[in-house]
């Protein structure tokens, strides 16, 4: 952490500098996730079109930035998963697709922000895909126990992730 010092007119105050370039900050706070989310859903569910070109400009802004955020912290989700589990393999396909998509020049037209909403919404259902996968959580003591032996009697079944009650 540095820190800096800001001169003003009439008075000196000061400021500090974050420097976090694995994104360790920002993986912790939570991504507003239900407006864009539902600005998405706007997006690709509206028949019209019509929209005037500064509108679309600035929807394709919102969107690519929270989608930029949402790559992030599904990138540091990805990392974390064993390099055999079978979720890491469409993570990162939807990662590199990302990437080729966001280095596209933004243009303010209904097609792109389109594609960009599509992009939020498949960024979001990867993300849940990987629920659940923070630090301390990819554990061998965490991982789920393996499946029971096809015809074995093992009772009455759980809900996924819950064990069986007796």
């Amino acid at each position: 952490m540095q820190k800096g010092h800001v001169q003003g007119a009439a008075a000196t105050s000061t400021c500090t500098v974050l420097y976090d370039p694995q994104g360790v900050i920002e993986s912790g706070i939570p991504l507003d996730r239900a407006p864009f989310e539902a600005l998405a859903t706007a997006v690709l569910t509206s028949a019209d079109s019509g929209l005037p070109a500064g509108d679309c400009q600035q929807i394709a802004l919102a969107l690519t930035g929270h989608a930029r955020a949402v790559v992030t912290d599904l990138h540091h989700r990805a990392r974390l998963l064993p390099a055999d589990d079978p979720r890491r393999t469409p993570a990162e396909a939807v990662l590199d697709a990302a990437e080729r998509h966001l280095s596209a020049p933004l243009q303010g037209t209904a097609h792109c922000v389109r594609g960009r909403a599509g992009l939020v919404r498949a960024l979001y259902e990867q993300l849940d895909r990987l629920k659940g996968t923070s630090p301390g959580s990819v554990t061998p003591e965490s991982a789920p126990p393996p499946a029971p032996e096809t015809g074995a009697d093992t009772g009455p079944e759980a809900p996924v992730g819950q064990p069986a009650r007796d």
